[in-house]
């Protein structure tokens, strides 16, 4: 059975930084891409970062402050978020479409809830 685990939230102040990790566990026989959306109160949840085999893609409101990298060996996804805001605060959810010894297709953590505030 796979799943997503993330760690790595809390609470910063603006302008602080926060690092975010994510590990895929199971047999998984291929990933196609990792990443991270965020979702706040009362609003849809929103793509932040996603790194496929080939591209790399941003939410445009965190570009510059923001790094998502990669471990194909072991299956992890990071997201470090530098000079972070008020609106930045959300539950963060890893996703990674993949395929598994028993099933394909999109899986989800469980969240992480990132606060910024002072």
């Amino acid at each position: 059975q796979v799943q997503l685990v993330e760690s790595g939230g809390g609470l910063v102040q603006p302008g602080g930084s926060l690092r975010l990790s994510c590990a895929a566990s199971g047999i998984i026989y291929s990933i196609n891409s990792m990443g991270w959306y965020r979702q706040a109160p009362g609003k849809q949840r929103e793509l932040v970062a996603r790194k496929t085999t080939y591209n790399t893609d941003y939410a445009d409101s965190v570009k510059g402050r923001f790094t998502i990298s990669r471990d194909n060996t072991k299956n992890t996804v990071s997201l470090q978020m530098n000079s972070l805001k008020p609106e930045d605060t959300a539950v963060y959810y890893c996703q990674a479409d993949l395929r598994s010894e028993k099933e394909s297709g999109s899986f989800w953590g469980q969240g992480t809830q990132v606060t910024v505030s002072s």
